[in-house]
C-alpha cells in the first residue's frame, strides 16, 4: 500500500491511503489521524490501512477523491528522528581521492551516519528556500526507510523486521558551509537545512522483487531544469543494506516509531549512469579535468527526483522543487 499526508489537520498533516497509480486517495482518519500515530500502533493499524487500500483499488472506498500533488505535505511532515548514512562507497572513495585522502579501512565495515534535521520536512512540491546562493546549494537524491519501534542493540536480521515503509528524500545540502563545520570536529548543523520527502511512502511488498536483500534494486532518476542528471542503480554498490543501517543507528539506543533512516547519496562505480548530487558530478570532473566545471544550484533552478518500476510506473511520485531565495525575518 501507499500512504501520504495532506496539508491539513495541523503540523502532522492528515493520513491518506493512495492508489497504486497515484491518481486517487482516501482519508484514513478513522484508522489513525496521522502517519506518525499509525506507525506507533503499526501492528493494528497496518491491516486496517491495507483493507482500505484494497477498497480504494476496487472503487469501494467511501470519500475517495482525485489526488493533487500540491495538496500533499511530506508523508511525515516532522519526525522524531532522521539519521542519514553514506552507504554508497564509490561516492566516498571518489570524494576522498579528489582531495588526495585515503578511505579509512573502518569505512568498509562500519557505516558512516549522522543525525539529520527532522523537525520539519518539505512537501514534494514545496520550494527549497535558501538565504544565499553562496552557500553552495546541492540536492541529494536518496532512498529512506521508516521503522516502527526498534529495540536497542538489534541485529541486522532483527532490524529488517522493523522496516515498515520505503520512500525517497531530497537531502538538501549547503556544500560551501560544510568544510568549516566539519573542521570544528562536531558535525553538520547549518549546512544541512530541511529536506523534502516523496509524495508517498510504500510498504516493501509494494515494490515486488525490486525489494530484496534489504535493498531497492531500481535506478533513481534525477532531472535538473528538465535535463537528465543521473539514474544510478540503487541496488548496486551499496556497501551496507538498510537492515545494517537500522541496526547501526540502534546500537546504543532504541529508535522510536517513525524513525527515518537514509541511504546517503546513491552513486555507482559506473559514472556513465550520472549522479545524485552536484558534489558527485563536480568530483568526477575534478578527477578527470583537475577542477570542477559544474556550478551548484541557483535561484530559479528546479529539481525532479523519481523512481519507476520496470513497467515505467512511478512508485513514490516525484519530488519536484524550485530553488528560491529566502527572505530574512
Amino acid at each position: 500500500m501507499k500512504l501520504g499526508s495532506l496539508k491539513e489537520g495541523g503540523r502532522d498533516g492528515t493520513l491518506i491511503v493512495v492508489a497504486r497509480d497515484l491518481t486517487r486517495a482516501v482519508r484514513a482518519t478513522g484508522i489513525a489521524p496521522t502517519l506518525q500515530q499509525a506507525l506507533e500502533d503499526w501492528s493494528n493499524a497496518a491491516p486496517r490501512l491495507n483493507a482500505l487500500s484494497q477498497a480504494l483499488a476496487a472503487g469501494q472506498a467511501e470519500g475517495a477523491f482525485d489526488l493533487d500533488m500540491h495538496a500533499l505535505a511530506a508523508p511525515l511532515p516532522r519526525a522524531y528522528e532522521f539519521v542519514d548514512g553514506s552507504a554508497y562507497l564509490p561516492h566516498v572513495e571518489r570524494v576522498r581521492r579528489a582531495r588526495g585522502a585515503e578511505v579509512p579501512e573502518s569505512f568498509y565495515t562500519d557505516p558512516l551516519m549522522y543525525q539529520a534535521t527532522s523537525a520539519g520536512f518539505h512537501g514534494p512540491r514545496d520550494p527549497v528556500k535558501v538565504v544565499s546562493e553562496d552557500y553552495g546549494i546541492d540536492l541529494e537524491a536518496e532512498i529512506v526507510v521508516i521503522t516502527d519501534d526498534v529495540p536497542m542493540a538489534v541485529t541486522p536480521a532483527q532490524a529488517a523486521g522493523h522496516i515498515q515503509l520505503v520512500g525517497l528524500v531530497n537531502d538538501v545540502s549547503l556544500r560551501n558551509l560544510i568544510p568549516a563545520e566539519l573542521a570544528k570536529g562536531f558535525g553538520f548543523l547549518q549546512s544541512k537545512p530541511r529536506s523534502a520527502l516523496s509524495p508517498v511512502f510504500v510498504t516493501p511488498d509494494e515494490l515486488g522483487d525490486a525489494w530484496r536483500d534489504n535493498k531497492l534494486h531500481l535506478p533513481l532518476v534525477t532531472h535538473v531544469n528538465g535535463e537528465w542528471f543521473g539514474a544510478p542503480e540503487a541496488g548496486v554498490d551499496m556497501q551496507f543494506d538498510f537492515s545494517q543501517l537500522v541496526a547501526h543507528a540502534a546500537k546504543t539506543r532504541p529508535l522510536s516509531a517513525g524513525a527515518i533512516v537514509g541511504s546517503g547519496t546513491i552513486a555507482n562505480e559506473d559514472t556513465t549512469l550520472g549522479a545524485s548530487c552536484f558534489a558527485e558530478r563536480r568530483t568526477v570532473e575534478t578527477l578527470r579535468d583537475g577542477k570542477p566545471s559544474t556550478p551548484f544550484m541557483g535561484f530559479g533552478d528546479t529539481v525532479r527526483i523519481e523512481m519507476f518500476d520496470r513497467q515505467g510506473n512511478s512508485l513514490f511520485g516525484a519530488i519536484e522543487q524550485r530553488i528560491e531565495q529566502a527572505q530574512r525575518p
